[in-house]
């Protein structure tokens, strides 16, 4: 078997989408990179748009060839796992954005990974994740043919503008969560700081996404005249700028948020911990004081006990027991001893 013929089936499952337009019209549909090439250098005015999922190093390694891709910007790529950025290789511009999904279900983000290689005929998009769908991206400048006949920098717009426009949802679905957190906080959930602990995790990772696009934005608007971005184009920019914008002080406040609720957590546990010490410190003193009611009442009542246990031994010998006062000045010393308790033990407090 032609080992040719398995790289290129292999090539073909990693495309998602491949196209050739001309004046912002599709022209043809290749279905391998190369005729795609063909196809490109064969009509003048042309773009090849080509969209890969998660492809192998291989494959990455030919478009790098076919394109004249810089191996640096080949090799970020490859390993994946980038920070948002955008660098520039000659006349090809390469960036990595990150793209966001709220999961409704499990109350998560997910995060996804893109790189886009811009040069002045083509767009090559490599998408490491399910998010962002460029499908939709690609139908909405099919649609506008006046749109997508500026070129690249077209496509690059409206990929920007479908990343950032993806954050929405995911501001919206961490501002239900951390309205959710608030509401267990003063409900005194045990489980609302392992919530807020990892509702933190996930709007720092947003933040990282989110916080490197409107420096990025910048530069591509200040650098629109040198490479030939029209003032319509100029005006896309700055408005996805200013949603970028308002998706970073969104996320920011977040972050200031979380760190509040978790302070405010810290102090009602505190104050929780306060008012059961209070109590169990009351339930102590009030226990020592019924402890000592009991030991001042059992001491009175051990005074006549004593000596009636004396004079119960029935010995012989007992002067006492045959003197006619014997009875009644026992009696009474029994009452001395027991009035002499109970006055000092009411002094004290112990009754």
């Amino acid at each position: 078997m032609d080992p040719r013929a398995n790289e290129g089936e292999t090539f073909k499952q990693s495309v998602i989408d491949n196209a050739v337009y001309v004046d912002g019209e599709r022209v043809d549909s290749p279905l391998s990179l190369g005729d795609a090439i063909a196809s490109l250098r064969s009509r003048p005015r042309a773009m090849a748009w080509i969209g890969l999922y998660r492809p192998e190093e291989t494959e990455l390694i030919k478009a790098a060839e076919e394109f004249g891709l810089h191996e640096l910007a080949i090799e970020d790529a490859i390993v994946a796992h980038q920070r948002p950025k955008a660098d520039r290789y000659g006349d090809t511009l390469f960036v990595v954005l990150r793209a966001a999904q709220y999961l409704d279900k499990p109350e998560k983000v997910a995060f996804g990974e893109l790189h886009v290689f811009v040069g002045p005929d083509f767009v090559l998009t490599v998408r490491h994740s399910e998010a962002p769908d460029l499908s939709k991206v690609r139908r909405r400048m099919e649609s506008d043919p006046d749109l997508l006949r500026q070129g690249p920098q077209a496509v690059l717009y409206a990929i920007l503008d479908a990343v950032v426009d993806g954050y929405a949802p995911v501001v919206a679905g961490l501002q239900n969560d951390i309205d959710e957190i608030e509401v267990q906080v003063f409900g005194g959930d045990p489980a609302a700081p392992r919530r807020i602990y990892s509702l933190s995790r996930e709007v720092i990772e947003f933040q990282r996404a989110t916080s490197p696009l409107v420096p990025m934005l910048d530069g591509f608007i200040a650098g629109s005249p040198k490479y030939g971005v029209n003032e319509e184009l100029q005006r896309y920019l700055r408005d996805v700028s200013d949603h970028a914008i308002t998706v970073t002080e969104r996320v920011a406040g977040f972050r200031q948020m979380l760190q509040d609720i978790l302070v405010v957590n810290s102090t009602l546990v505190s104050q929780q911990q306060n008012e059961e010490m209070t109590k169990l410190t009351a339930a102590s003193i009030a226990q020592g004081n019924e402890v000592k009611k009991i030991s001042a009442w059992a001491a009175i009542l051990f005074a006549p006990t004593l000596v009636g246990t004396i004079y119960g031994m029935n010995f012989d010998h007992m002067p006492e027991l045959h003197w006619v006062l014997g009875y009644p000045v026992a009696i009474m010393l029994m009452g001395v001893v027991c009035l002499t308790l109970y006055l000092v033990f009411k002094r004290r407090d112990w009754l």
